[in-house]
């Protein structure tokens, strides 16, 4: 059974950081575009970065400049790098493994930020 387990989310005050990781397992991680999306309360699931196999990024305009994604196919991980935390990034993260018809979401983990 195919598994993402996220994380590193937490609590951190306006400015500060967090490095968020995501684990695959019985997925072939090189061939996959993984991502991580963002749900807050009360709001729908969105794109936050992706990454594809050969390592080209796409980012969401509200996070530019500040996050960063990265993978390791060696350690089958996907990370994300947040800088200059926001209050308006409070939400729950998702990791997100997609390849030709193959999707598959792992279970979120939450980021607060106070101000």
């Amino acid at each position: 059974q195919v598994q993402l387990v996220g994380s590193g989310g937490g609590l951190v005050q306006a400015g500060g950081s967090l490095r968020l990781s995501c684990a695959a397992s019985k997925i072939i991680f090189s061939i996959y575009t993984m991502g991580w999306y963002r749900q807050a309360p009360g709001k729908q699931r969105e794109l936050v970065a992706t990454i594809t196999s050969g390592g080209s990024t796409n980012y969401a305009d509200s996070v530019k400049g500040r996050f960063t994604i990265s993978r390791d196919n060696a350690k089958n991980t996907v990370y994300l790098q947040m800088n200059r935390l926001k209050r308006e990034d409070t939400a729950v993260y998702y990791c997100n493994a997609r390849q030709r018809g193959y999707e598959y979401w792992g279970k979120g983990t939450q980021v607060t930020v106070s101000s």
